[in-house]
């Protein structure tokens, strides 16, 4: 079965590269650790605009009633070949064993399909301003749902040893 998904906007971000990389064998760190520390600290206050399609300005009624949504996008940088691995070290990370794609967050996926819980600062009409959004400039935008504790923050969570070490680095502000 064929799908075919239309894009209803556009990102415009700061961030014009992407910090992970893939060539035809693995994905690789773009960036020294350090600076991708660097870079996580920023992206929390970072602001990035979401524009979408005119025509399309009607599904956003109500949203601006949400302090939070999540955005579903594609990241168009990844190549073609990167959608074919099966496995890949964790952020590039050569120091971490390598986990299945579904077991990670990377953007080197059979489908490449993103998502990411963000601040909505405004919306001015087909406009929406967001903070915290790690998406490359220009990544196109397929959907935009409210962001509802009650779906979305499952209870007793339980997350891997190896994700939870990778979370806590970024966050280290040493």
């Amino acid at each position: 079965m064929e799908i075919i998904l239309k894009p209803t906007g556009i990102v415009k971000s700061p961030i014009k590269s992407p910090s992970l990389a893939a060539d035809n064998t693995h994905i690789n760190m773009t960036q020294k650790k350090e600076e991708m520390k660097q870079q996580h600290r920023e992206l929390k206050e970072m602001v990035s605009h979401i524009i979408i399609d005119e025509t399309c300005e009607d599904l956003l009624d109500g949203i601006e009633e949400f302090s939070h949504i999540l955005v579903l996008y594609w990241p168009h940088l990844v190549p073609e070949k990167s959608r074919e691995f099966l496995k890949v070290h964790p952020m590039g990370r050569k120091d971490l064993p390598k986990k299945g794609i579904y077991a990670t967050c990377s953007p080197a996926r059979p489908n490449p399909i993103l998502v990411t819980a963000v601040k909505l600062v405004s919306r001015k009409g087909n406009v929406l301003e967001v903070q915290g959004f790690e998406a490359v400039d220009e990544s196109p935008v397929l959907d935009i749902k409210p962001y509802v504790n009650h779906y979305y923050c499952p209870q007793d969570v339980r997350v891997a040893g190896w994700m939870r070490d990778l979370t806590e680095e970024l966050e280290d502000p040493s």
